[in-house]
């Protein structure tokens, strides 16, 4: 966020210009008036003098009341973050020899992260002389996306790292799961 974007506007007396173009409380147009009468208007109606457009020419300002306005988007702001979600990424460790009920296990919980919800990154470990073998880390990611194609989708192809291979799959969007379904009915 740049310093001009997180400035509070100017509120009455820091108001430093001659004239300005007022709006009222109810958001219709006054016109143009001196800085100093729009603050007595405003003051008038025990409100607040609000630049809102200081690099109009001339500079725009509303009369409001500025607690509630900033309670207001305070209220907005908290609403916008509780209706975000949060994506997480869990992780699944695999070993290049992995034996099949550690394999079907691991799968198991792979497509438990993925019905949460959750994207998941498969991690193919690799220990000495077996990265002289990435090819059978590649065999296990290949086999695992196979096997999980009706539910995820691979985000992230498998891809080495140091002695790692990572791979990311993301759950399947609700339209292609309820396509998905479909096919199989």
């Amino acid at each position: 966020m740049s310093a001009i974007a997180a400035q509070e506007p100017r509120l009455n007396d820091e108001i430093r210009t001659r004239e300005c173009r007022l709006i009222g409380y109810d958001g219709s147009q006054m016109g143009i008036f001196n800085t100093r009468e729009a603050q007595r208007i405003a003051d008038g109606q025990g409100l607040d003098l609000v630049e809102i457009a200081p690099n109009a020419e001339p500079p725009v300002c509303r009369i409001m009341d500025y607690g509630k306005f900033k309670y207001d988007q305070a209220i907005k702001a908290k609403q916008a973050r509780k209706n975000q979600t949060k994506i997480e990424i869990k992780e699944m460790k695999f070993r290049p020899k992995i034996d099949v009920g550690d394999y079907t296990t691991k799968k198991k919980h792979v497509l438990r992260f993925l019905e949460g919800g959750a994207k998941v990154k498969i991690t193919i470990m690799f220990r000495g002389r077996e990265m002289a073998h990435p090819e059978q880390g590649l065999s296990i990611l290949e086999r695992l996306a196979d096997d999980l194609k009706d539910v995820a989708v691979i985000e992230n192809a498998p891809k080495m790292e140091g002695r790692n291979m990572h791979m990311l799959i993301a759950p399947l969007p609700a339209s292609a799961k309820k396509a998905a379904e479909k096919d199989a009915k």
